[in-house]
């Protein structure tokens, strides 16, 4: 009996000489090869240009690989991909029956065109196939190594796109480097043949950048007729360490972006034309976790100026990196001020919060709103309760001819703020304790910090009604002709009540000059003049002090206190006699505004008053 080894032996020689001719490239005839290939292309309006050789491989897959192809909108329109290698896989069942079909291409170091309009011709017809029903198609799209233009933009470009014969969902998946930032793409669930008869399709996106991510999970329909979006509807969640950092490698501004670090909004939405809506959404800024709902308007162009529209509210709020940002109007070094980088867009804000925080300042039952316009922006507080007071304010920032010069025009006023607790909030010596008043209007003109305190002009005012100076009796001082009492027991048991108190500064060029001062206590009587000056951070000021009433000796000495804001002295000048100061800091010089009712008789540890 003949044995076994023998044919098996021969098999195995027979298969591996299969495999061997099966795995290997056999060169072909460029001419008939390209013919095929046109045909395939011509199918989607693409015109195929072989410049390289072509070969034939059977195993383990039957494919076409042409080299240095060149692909355009048609033969006669603008080249969109070339100096790639062209792998055609050929499906092995349409050969069985005679046919060559094309079941997925692949193509490797190419290089693409820029102008995405070139593609619109050939989606189309992509669309119109879907629509007919017409499933001979590319199963499978595969792009490797390539580069958009020069590659600045986009470079190690991989995407796999799938559409199996037998599913109707299709998917891919793309990796690339987009302005020299690795990024990866999914798109999952999508039925294009839904999307090709104009109807709705579940779809799920994921965009992931090594700062933040984008998911999107709902529905898509094509764009309307002329829309610059297509129809989207569903949940979306966006989140990146630096807005400013994600929003320059997208190529998009947004107003305000420069301020903002960490990012976040999670919400439903949807579009419309050149729009999108959230009816409910979640932002989280920083720390900050905010709650309503806003809006997105695309302006025309390629490059259309975004508008948006929000109306957010926060149980809790923390201004404290915003404080810190306008504080720097106040460092030594120069910083622009220009106001382009912040207005790269409209916005139109309204915001409120049950608590906040302004740096070290409590703030409580905040109502404001931001606006924002090309060349213009506009903060206002509408209200926002300090210390058992209310704050409310206005800052219009603009710019001209000149963008980078800026005018700022500020107004604001306080009233009734326990000006002791604040100063005790902020961590500051509680030298003064009674409800203060005032208001403020300031403007300037300037291109950077510096130039804004020495251009700035205005005028101030503060009021306290029904207050104290706490560790230090004025009149002791007076007493003991500028003296102050030593020992700590004097410090902490000193105290000066007053009835009213009043500064008025007039700013011209950074400078404030003392235009109206004056305190008015039962025992002690004090008026103010001298200077503030903001550009060289030093205040000037001299004061005359007196005893009252009357009736006693009129004796009075005269002080002053000057020096950086971060070094003063005070010191007295030299004793004088005086006649009481009171007919000069009674009624007449409190500014309309704010005159208060007469609070004679109120003790001196009155917070608070009620007519």
């Amino acid at each position: 009996m003949m044995s076994l080894r023998r044919p098996i032996f021969v098999l195995a020689l027979g298969s591996l000489i299969a495999a061997g001719l099966g795995l290997r490239d056999w060169p072909l005839d460029d001419g008939r090869v390209t013919a095929f290939a046109r045909r395939a292309f011509e199918a989607y309006g693409l015109g195929l240009t072989l410049q390289g050789p072509a070969s034939l491989a059977l195993l383990p897959w039957p494919r076409l690989t042409l080299n240095r192809v060149r692909l355009a909108a048609g033969y006669a329109g603008p080249v969109l991909a070339e100096e790639g290698r062209l792998t055609i896989d050929l499906d092995p069942l349409s050969l069985l029956g005679g046919q060559a079909a094309v079941s997925g291409l692949r193509l490797e170091g190419s290089r693409l065109s820029e102008d995405a309009a070139g593609w619109d011709e050939p989606l189309a017809r992509l669309v119109e196939k879907a629509r007919s029903g017409d499933t001979a198609r590319p199963r499978r799209i595969v792009l490797r190594d390539a580069r958009l233009g020069a590659g600045d933009t986009a470079r190690d470009i991989d995407l796999d796109l799938a559409w199996p014969l037998w599913g109707t969902a299709a998917e891919g998946r793309a990796s690339l480097t987009w302005r020299g930032v690795p990024t990866r793409i999914t798109v999952t669930h999508l039925r294009p043949s839904e999307i090709a008869l104009g109807r709705r399709t579940p779809f799920t996106a994921e965009i992931v950048w090594p700062d933040g991510s984008l998911v999107a999970d709902g529905t898509v329909a094509p764009a309307a007729e002329g829309g610059a979006l297509p129809a989207l509807a569903g949940q979306v969640r966006f989140e990146t360490r630096s807005l400013p950092g994600s929003l320059a490698w997208i190529g998009r501004a947004v107003p305000l972006a420069p301020l903002a670090g960490a990012f976040s909004i999670d919400g439903r939405f949807e579009t419309a034309e050149r729009s999108v809506s959230w009816p409910s959404l979640r932002i989280g800024l920083g720390q900050n976790v905010l709650e309503g709902a806003g809006a997105v308007a695309f302006g025309p162009g390629k490059a259309p100026r975004l508008s948006v529209q929000a109306t957010l509210a926060a149980e809790t709020l923390d201004l404290t990196p915003l404080v810190a940002d306008l504080t720097r109007i106040l460092d030594p070094a120069p910083a622009s001020i220009a106001l382009a980088p912040f207005t790269q867009g409209d916005l139109d804000l309204r915001l409120s919060a049950s608590e906040g925080r302004a740096g070290a300042v409590r703030v409580q039952d905040l109502a404001a709103s931001v606006l924002v316009r090309e060349a213009a922006l506009e903060v206002a507080v509408n209200r926002a309760r300090i210390q058992d007071g209310t704050f409310k304010g206005r800052v219009n920032l603009t710019s001209g001819a000149d963008p980078a010069a800026t005018d700022l025009r500020m107004q604001g006023s306080l009233d009734r703020i326990d000006l002791g607790a604040l100063l005790g909030e902020i961590g500051a010596v509680r030298w003064v304790v009674g409800p203060a008043q005032g208001q403020f209007s300031v403007e300037s003109k300037a291109r950077d910090t510096t130039e804004l305190l020495a251009h700035l002009g205005g005028r101030a005012t503060l009021a306290m009604d029904g207050g104290a100076i706490a560790g230090l009796d004025l009149a002791d001082v007076i007493h003991r002709n500028g003296v102050v009492a030593p020992g700590a027991l004097a410090r902490r048991n000193g105290r000066t009540a007053f009835e009213r108190a009043v500064v008025t500064l007039r700013f011209v060029d950074g400078v404030g000059e003392i235009a109206e001062s004056g305190l008015l206590g039962p025992g002690v009587g004090a008026t103010l003049h001298g200077q503030v000056s903001l550009p060289d951070r030093r205040l000037d000021v001299r004061g005359d002090l007196v005893l009252r009433p009357q009736a006693d000796p009129a004796r009075g000495i005269q002080f002053a206190v000057t020096g950086p804001w971060s070094a003063l002295t005070a010191q007295t000048v030299t004793p004088v006699e005086s006649s009481d100061p009171a007919s000069r800091i009674g009624e007449a010089m409190l500014p309309d505004p704010l005159k208060l009712p007469a609070t004679l008789g109120l003790p001196g540890n009155a917070r608070a008053y009620a007519p």
